[in-house]
């Protein structure tokens, strides 16, 4: 850590910016032995995971890697995983996580674009790019100790190895999140250290602290776990690493630790609140429980705020940043069907299709500006384009892709994605993707994929296509074909072929046509 940096936690938080590897050193020097990371049977202190992550910033440095480049992690949540991260952060490193079920060209796009000098993976992840084994060259570590790379615990700098200190400029890229993405070249989201500093100081208001316990149960790839994972750590708390989540394992692990907070998404919410012995845990130890990433039903809010102890926050935002909405719906509970209002410091505004703001209460695209805001999609300054909107005095705004209207009481209320992206598990599925594969299927003439609602996944992709003439391919055959050549999160639930597809006047594809049909026809997907 930098002795010139503020140590106490009062003086931190007064400060104009720290970054969060030299907060979480701070936090090792006030309280040494306080647990910072468990994972099952293993807990790390505060002074045990500074000094791994010393070693690993150390070996960083001595592999070559200067301030201002990059690593890539694709592995399953672990102890190392976080530790890595931290330390690549401290190294001055811009840190790619990226996602285990992603397609192998996706994952192979993800790796070149964020030019990461170092790849950390397991077995799992190897297995999964031996098809395009070719096109990634970057040097491996193996996080989990197997074989398919050099071991993470061989590769690591002796015990007591420190790095050279390096002083993070708030505008360096802190982190790479990558939107989901079967082919062509995936969009990442560049996030600066001051980003995530503002949500450091967001979960100061959200009482994490020194007794904050946080329960992390979905992937340290999502930004979804990481606006709560590095305001716990950097305050000083605990975290709770869940591998994989599973509803009655969630509250097992949540009575034994005496968790405070935690981060979950809809979906998840709804499979717990459906257990039928929920009500015999304890959970009276929660202060206050996060939602974000996906439509969140007002039905799902009022039984979680009847059933479960604590408050309740909605998160309205995007990984890009820009404005957020926060509905403290312990609060309001009379504003369930609303994401609530602008977070402090942050603005919220609606525009028309030509860009012009509308007045109050008009619908329109919501865009919002903050402190949190992405630099830009790495290597992609037209795309980063498309996502800005500027007001009259040039003040940078992203837009959300969201069509909604505020109420007269200032509360945001969706209406509904002016893109069609599907949400399914908290994930960003893109049906374009899904479409560019099918249609690369020498029967398919014309094909749509849109979101239907499902019980397990809150939406799930299905598609719709048109065969060529003469073919005799089957819905299923299609559909396993489709399915075997994207990520987990992106496979079809079902696949009907069709004479033809609805069409507007000016020749676009009617979705809302094929997803009302489907949902008549069929009802809610399991």
């Amino acid at each position: 850590m930098n002795p010139r940096l503020p140590t106490t936690l009062d003086e931190i938080l007064q400060a104009p910016f720290v970054a969060v590897p030299d907060m979480v050193s701070a936090a090792a020097k006030r309280h040494p032995d306080h647990a910072a990371l468990i994972q099952n049977d293993r807990k790390l202190s505060y002074a045990e995971v500074d000094a791994l992550v010393d070693r690993i910033a150390a070996q960083l440095q001595r592999d070559g890697l200067k301030p201002r480049d990059s690593i890539a992690i694709c592995a399953a949540t672990s102890i190392e995983y976080a530790c890595v991260f931290l330390a690549g952060l401290r190294a001055g490193l811009a840190v790619a996580p990226l996602a285990t079920t992603a397609a192998p060209e996706s994952l192979a796009n993800m790796i070149t674009d964020s030019d990461a000098k170092l790849l950390f993976l397991d077995r799992g992840v190897s297995d999964l790019l031996a098809p395009v084994a070719n096109r990634v060259s970057v040097k491996r570590i193996a996080l989990d100790g197997s074989d398919v790379a050099p071991a993470f615990d061989r590769w690591l700098a002796p015990p007591g190895s420190r790095p050279t200190p390096v002083t993070i400029d708030p505008s360096w890229t802190f982190n790479i999140i990558y939107s989901s993405g079967t082919t062509g070249q995936p969009k990442g989201i560049e996030q600066p250290h001051g980003m995530r500093w503002g949500h450091v100081q967001r979960g100061v208001r959200n009482g994490y602290d020194l007794q904050a316990i946080t329960l992390i149960s979905t992937p340290l790839y999502s930004n979804t776990t990481l606006v709560s994972f590095f305001p716990t750590i950097a305050l000083g708390g605990t975290v709770v690493l869940m591998a994989k989540f599973d509803a009655a394992g969630y509250l097992a692990l949540a009575q034994k630790h005496r968790v405070t907070h935690t981060m979950l998404v809809p979906v998840q919410y709804q499979r717990i609140m459906a257990l039928p012995d929920f009500d015999r845990y304890d959970l009276s130890s929660f202060r206050c429980k996060f939602c974000t990433s996906a439509p969140f039903p007002a039905a799902l809010k009022a039984d979680i705020l009847k059933r479960w102890p604590g408050g309740l926050v909605e998160i309205f935002g995007m990984t890009e940043g820009g404005g957020a909405c926060i509905l403290e719906a312990h609060k309001y509970p009379h504003k369930l069907h609303t994401v609530g209002k602008p977070a402090p410091g942050h603005e919220i505004r609606v525009i028309d299709e030509q860009g012009n703001e509308v007045p109050r209460g008009g619908i329109g695209e919501v865009v919002g500006r903050s402190g949190a805001i992405m630099i830009g999609y790495r290597h992609q300054p037209e795309k980063t384009r498309e996502a800005e909107w500027y007001d009259a005095n040039g003040q940078r705004f992203i837009r959300t892709g969201d069509i909604g209207r505020f109420d007269e009481d200032g509360f945001m209320i969706l209406m509904d994605r002016k893109k069609d992206m599907i949400i399914s598990g908290g994930f960003n599925i893109y049906p374009s993707d899904l479409e560019a594969v099918a249609r690369e299927h020498p029967d398919v003439a014309e094909v749509a994929v849109v979101g239907v609602p499902s019980n397990r996944w809150g939406e799930t992709p299905v598609a719709f296509v048109v065969p060529r003439s003469g073919t005799k391919t089957t819905a299923d055959q299609l559909r396993e074909w489709i399915n075997n050549k994207v990520g987990k999160t992106q496979r079809l639930a079902a696949l009907e072929l069709c004479d033809s597809l609805p069409r507007g006047n000016i020749g676009k594809v009617l979705k809302r046509e094929l997803r009302d049909s489907y949902k008549a026809k069929v009802g809610v997907l399991p």
